[in-house]
């Protein structure tokens, strides 16, 4: 997969694409469905998707609480896995975000980028302050010379599939919801660091990962699924994680500790993905190490017989 940056510099191969736009916060079904009509629009033509970087909500209000659901390189992980062949990954700037709808239509849509046919959802807003709708779009491609599809909204449950109620279904400790919404499960995806070892000397050793920037799920333990994308230990594995601050021992600051069941080695620097399947229980506090690592033991035998049952 190609990732073009700047519109204003797009080699030849790169234009004429079919593309869907949009933020695609964790790749849910919602996106995927505007994706599959992109693809069908135009088969003959390159898969594309069009999104920003940072995320919008991110450069107008950069000091709010952390809400993304996926980096920006598991977000291409995850186009590339559905088929996308090109990703327009904009640079979301000031110059970017002052033009007006038609500004955005002419010189980013059908002269920038020269794309024959874009894809979005029906709720899609563009231009400054989101004043372009789906209508305006519709008209500045028959002006311009690029076709225009809307996606329906996808339903599941009482709620509208989106980024939004994904987020409060991992909130509240309820993966499986939130999987049902994404199509997949759930991942918090990125490089393994280094931690205080403390699980290795109880006989549970664990693979670090940061989640600062990512929303936050339900602080607790969690049956999990997790791929190691690189490095001599490439491949998929059962274990349970806990996703919090560590109130045993004091901790204030949020991370992932992942237990690989039956691995040794070592994974400082390769990157996991760690996919959420279900929420076994809240952080908590204990007597002491005998009665923690007894509590860890029951997770670890809870997990497996959920992993094995999928």
């Amino acid at each position: 997969m190609r990732i073009i940056r700047d519109y204003q510099y797009v080699e030849p191969e790169d234009r004429g694409a079919t593309v869907a736009i949009g933020n695609f916060d964790g790749v849910h079904r919602g996106h995927l469905s505007v994706i599959e009509l992109a693809r069908q629009a135009a088969p003959d033509a390159p898969l594309g998707v069009m999104t920003f970087e940072p995320h919008p909500r991110e450069f107008f209000a950069p000091d709010a609480p952390a809400f993304r659901l996926m980096s920006a390189e598991a977000r291409a992980h995850r186009l590339e896995k559905v088929g996308v062949e090109k990703l327009y990954q904009l640079n979301f700037n000031q110059a970017l975000s002052s033009l007006s709808p038609r500004d955005f239509a002419q010189q980013v849509i059908a002269d920038g980028l020269g794309l024959a046919h874009v894809v979005v959802g029906a709720d899609f807003c563009f231009g400054k302050g989101r004043a372009g709708t789906v209508e305006d779009l519709k008209a500045f491609g028959a002006e311009m010379g690029f076709g225009v599809s809307v996606a329906p909204l996808m339903e599941y449950s009482e709620d509208t599939v989106s980024s939004t109620a994904i987020r409060r279904a991992l909130s509240e400790g309820r993966p499986r919801d939130a999987a049902a919404m994404l199509g997949h499960w759930h991942r918090i995806e990125g490089e393994v660091i280094g931690g205080e070892q403390r699980g290795r000397t109880m006989g549970f050793p664990t693979a670090n990962q940061s989640i600062d920037g990512l929303h936050m799920p339900a602080f607790g333990v969690y049956a999990v699924l997790v791929d190691v994308l690189d490095g001599p230990h490439t491949g998929s594995y059962h274990g349970a994680a806990s996703v919090g601050i560590r109130p045993m021992f004091d901790g204030d600051h949020p991370n992932i500790e992942t237990f690989l069941f039956d691995f040794t080695g070592n994974l400082y620097g390769a990157t996991l993905s760690v996919g959420l399947v279900d929420y076994l229980r809240p952080e908590m506090t204990f007597d002491g190490l005998d009665a923690l690592m007894a509590q860890m033991q029951d997770d670890c035998d809870r997990a497996r017989d959920i992993l094995s049952q999928l």
